[in-house]
């Protein structure tokens, strides 16, 4: 979440490893593919942890999970509907949770696979179709042409999915996930970043989808992108659980944000609607900044007396609510 902000109203220039005034640009692409990624996790908390649900559990999970895709989407739209200059994320997400039902009984060998072979394939396919489905309305969008393609971003919410069927309070498991995302995001940049020279070093005439694929821009969708930024977002996954014992307390403000990073996420799109345009104008970082602070101390205060987030709060009763058939039996 604080590196959406980033993202969304931070000043950035190109990343160069040589000038940490530029070193903020990661939070560009990375922050919302790390936001897909946990998405993985999250459901595969929902629907048994590290051990799948079955039988009338695996139903209430998928009811569970389709009511918050359900409620997510309207939330969403309702912020497409402010029409700030966000691309605003929720949508889609709502769309990853429904296309995650089938596989929630899979083991993680098999949603890492799926997640590596999305990967590669998917971008290919997008930016193969893509040309003959503009203004295909709404669920093309979604799906191939917008901002956020859910053809390609399952993939995220595949490696999310297996790494939530892991037992991640295993510090074995923790250093594997850190060595996996390091290599992964190695790989992925790196064999972009040759791929990329390659193509510009040509002395033959390159198709345009091949420059569109050899690329490790963020947004980019490209199969090096998404690979590097997959391990990226693992990578990040795997310091914030080994930090989450020894550095426990201080960590407690930010993990009071991604305890309602739907909350927070709403908030900060609602609030930049209410700045307008000029928050996108900034000279400085100085409001991305009250943007961390705000969401840092508002976030904490609210976890510590209220505990779960307001809407995270909605999202919980209402799905638990539509998964109880007894509960609804009682209220009728």
């Amino acid at each position: 979440m604080l590196g959406m902000y980033g993202a969304h109203v931070g000043v950035t220039e190109p990343f160069d490893w040589a000038q940490p005034g530029s070193w903020l640009d990661v939070v560009n692409g990375r922050s919302s593919i790390l936001f897909a990624v946990l998405a993985g996790v999250s459901i595969a908390i929902i629907s048994g942890g590290t051990t799948p649900a079955a039988g009338a559990d695996l139903r209430t999970a998928r009811i569970r999970i389709l009511v918050r895709a359900v409620l997510i989407f309207a939330i969403g739209m309702l912020l497409v509907a402010l029409d700030t200059r966000i691309a605003i994320i929720l949508p889609m997400y709502a769309v990853l949770f429904v296309a995650a039902l089938p596989v929630l009984s899979w083991r993680p060998r098999s949603l890492f696979i799926a997640a590596g072979a999305v990967s590669v394939v998917a971008p290919v396919v997008v930016v193969a179709i893509s040309p003959g489905l503009q203004n295909g309305g709404l669920l093309v969008d979604l799906l191939v042409t917008g901002h956020y393609p859910a053809l390609i971003w399952i993939a995220f919410v595949l490696a999310g999915l297996g790494i939530g069927r892991l037992d991640l309070r295993q510090p074995s498991i923790r250093l594997r996930l850190l060595a996996v995302g390091a290599g992964l995001a190695v790989l992925g940049y790196g064999a972009g970043v040759a791929a990329n020279q390659a193509v510009a070093a040509s002395t033959r005439p390159v198709a345009y989808d091949i420059q569109l694929l050899a690329t490790v821009e963020a947004h980019s969708g490209s199969p090096f992108e998404v690979i590097g930024s997959a391990g990226f977002a693992i990578a990040v996954i795997a310091l914030c659980l080994i930090a989450s014992g020894p550095l426990r307390i201080p960590l407690y403000p930010v993990a009071a944000v991604g305890s309602m990073a739907l909350t927070a996420y709403t908030a900060h799109v609602v609030i930049v609607y209410l700045i307008g345009d000029s928050a996108f104008m900034q000279p400085d970082n100085g409001l991305y900044l009250w943007f961390v602070l705000g969401a840092l101390v508002a976030c904490s205060i609210w976890a510590r007396l209220l505990g779960r987030g307001p809407l995270e709060r909605v999202l919980t009763l209402v799905s638990r609510f539509a998964a109880n058939p007894a509960r609804r039996r009682t209220v009728r």
